[in-house]
């Protein structure tokens, strides 16, 4: 099961360390609250917990104080300060003392929930190994066409140093297809870096990138190395790029372009030598239109694209992924594996899996847990998938299902419908009629009635490591 993390709450108002405790009651979090900041200082010392949430204004020790001194023997320890006098000086006090989140009083107990989810991920993230482990193996599981196109890609990119940009939705396994290009490249043997944009906090990112000098800003009591110099001679991932920050695009831009950096900080260039593997599940074309995002980085960027399926358009997957992830849950759990019947790996294999991958492996691990036989039937299954929605097409009827896609999106909220689904329609054409054809790019264009030209042009767009066979 999931690891417990430690979460202190430093609070001199009772009322705020009781709806706490009660909104942090959860099965992953273990909630300890302190009322004074000079008892938890000595308390959290030598044994500091995974999240640190604490008020600004106390009595003895405030809160930016307490931060600053844990911190010097902690520094990796992420703080989200909270504070009823949420004005400007209190938040840049807080960032500049290394804070990595400020939660101005009064807060949604939701809100407070899910950010100390995200500084858990976070704490966890910055203690992950820097390299991959000899022998590791990225496994991708994958006999859909699609996937064997991301398998080709692989292939072909495995004695290069190019950069690469992997685009699909969430949890379609994009830090595995990094990790599998990572390990199949001549970088093999050197750290593979990953980091993940949307996760840090929009003042952090540069000094977690190019790192800081000693006394770069409040709390920076030592000099520390970011994840370029940490993935020298390797792979450097960095996921989710739609959300950096205007400013660190263009410092970005700068380092691929010259090869070497600033540290927050310092004044002496630090060369690297690291190949730029990038993943996003936003339409970054549109993000350039809109101005949200460079648009000569992008063009650095998008050298080779690779282009991740949805879960729910390689369905012939679904029963190897998920006999996989229920082996790698009873492994992880020290149990038997459990084994799904035809009714209910039929069933899933029907679902639509709006989570992809990653919810398949998380159901996978909550019916080790939950099924009470070794069989798991389509009655064990989580009542939201049991009454699920199928995403089977009604007696085969593709307009129908289109239809309803249609409607489920908009009643979403979605927009530029035909700019998501025009190229997901062509894209699954050119992949049957190639299919049908063995790979005949002449044939297949006369199927979908096209000439030769018009469908190279398409490849060049949709499946660009097609194009050149």
């Amino acid at each position: 099961m999931t690891d417990v993390a430690r979460v202190a709450v430093v609070d001199d108002d009772r009322a705020i360390r009781w709806v706490l405790e009660r909104a942090l009651a959860q099965p992953d979090l273990e909630v300890e609250c302190i009322d004074r900041a000079d008892v938890a200082l000595s308390r959290l010392l030598d044994d500091p917990p995974d999240v640190l949430v604490t008020d600004i204004r106390m009595p003895g020790i405030d809160g930016l104080d307490l931060m600053s001194r844990i911190r010097e023997v902690h520094p990796e320890l992420p703080v989200i300060v909270m504070t009823a006098h949420s004005d400007l000086d209190s938040a840049v006090a807080s960032y500049q003392g290394g804070a990595f989140e400020y939660l101005p009083k009064p807060f949604d107990v939701d809100e407070a929930l899910a950010l100390v989810r995200r500084a858990v991920a976070h704490a966890r993230e910055r203690k992950r190994p820097v390299s991959v482990p000899e022998g590791l193996s990225a496994e991708i599981i994958g006999e859909a066409p699609a996937m064997q196109e991301v398998f080709r890609a692989i292939g072909r990119l495995s004695h290069s140093h190019i950069t690469v940009l992997i685009n699909g939705e969430s949890g379609t396994g994009k830090e595995r297809v990094a990790r599998a290009l990572h390990q199949h490249s001549p970088r093999s043997g050197q750290p593979f870096i990953a980091l993940n944009m949307a996760a840090i906090p929009r003042d952090l990112i540069e000094s977690e990138l190019f790192g800081h000098e000693k006394g770069a800003f409040t709390g920076a009591t030592a000099s520390r190395q970011g994840r370029f110099e940490q993935a020298n001679g390797g792979t450097l991932f960095l996921d989710e790029i739609g959300d950096m920050p205007a400013e660190t695009q263009t410092r970005l831009l700068r380092v691929l372009a010259d090869g070497e950096f600033y540290r927050v900080g310092g004044h002496t260039p630090v060369k690297v030598d690291v190949r730029i593997i990038a993943a996003t599940h936003q339409n970054l074309e549109r993000l350039v239109e809109d101005g949200r995002f460079r648009e000569d980085l992008f063009h650095r960027l998008n050298v080779i694209r690779v282009h991740l399926p949805k879960l729910a358009e390689r369905r012939e997957d679904i029963p190897r992924l998920a006999r996989h992830f229920l082996a790698e849950a009873a492994k992880e759990l020290a149990t038997d594996v459990k084994v799904l019947t035809k009714d209910a790996e039929a069933h899933l294999t029907r679902l639509p899996w709006p989570g992809n991958v990653r919810q398949l492996e998380n159901t996978c691990r909550w019916l080790t847990v939950m099924a009470s036989g070794r069989e798991i039937l389509v009655e064990d299954l989580p009542p939201e998938l049991r009454h699920g929605e199928s995403g089977e097409a009604p007696s085969g009827d593709w307009r129908a299902a289109f239809r309803d896609w249609a409607d489920r999106a908009l009643a979403a909220g979605h927009t530029h419908l035909l700019e998501e689904a025009v190229p997901d329609f062509e894209r699954i054409l050119i992949e049957t009629a190639l299919k049908h054809t063995g790979g005949r790019k002449g044939e297949a264009a006369e199927l979908l009635g096209w000439g030769r030209n018009t469908l190279t042009r398409k490849l060049k767009t949709l499946l660009p490591s097609l194009a050149e066979d």
